[in-house]
């Protein structure tokens, strides 16, 4: 009847009452969100500190941080395994945020885009439907 109250499993009111008799009140107090990251500030900190050394210093040829880095951090620095997507929210969640670079790639040819965007590109958007004539 509880569970059907409370729609939840007969096990589930089951291991609460278990619970509740070995140890009180204290004992059904929640623990927080399961999906709740297991970083603590300390560790964060730790993080911070390597990420601010800079890619180059952890052995990446540039200087860009991605999230695939910054997991390969976790689990090299703090022994920590997190998928891309905690990473994501940990970042965001410290402050972090998506930077795109401040400059142009050096080899960029200013003259072959002008001459891509003027001639390749009215061919590349043009319609792929065969144009009917009107009457």
């Amino acid at each position: 009847m509880i569970a059907k109250d409370l729609r939840v499993s007969v096990r589930s009111v089951e291991r609460w009452r278990r619970a509740w008799r070995e140890g009180g009140m204290e004992a059904l107090r929640s623990a927080g969100p399961a999906n709740s990251p297991t970083v603590t500030d300390a560790q964060f900190a730790v993080l911070e500190e390597e990420l601010a050394k800079g890619p180059v210093a952890h052995g990446f040829e540039d200087q860009r941080w991605t999230l695939a880095r910054v997991q390969n951090g976790f689990r090299r620095r703090l022994r920590l395994s997190l998928s891309v997507a905690t990473v994501w929210r940990l970042l965001k969640r410290h402050g972090w945020s998506w930077q795109a670079p401040a400059r142009r790639a050096l080899e960029r040819d200013e003259h072959a885009v002008e001459l891509w965007k003027r001639e390749v590109w009215p061919r590349v958007k043009a319609s792929r439907r065969p144009r009917v004539r009107r009457r």
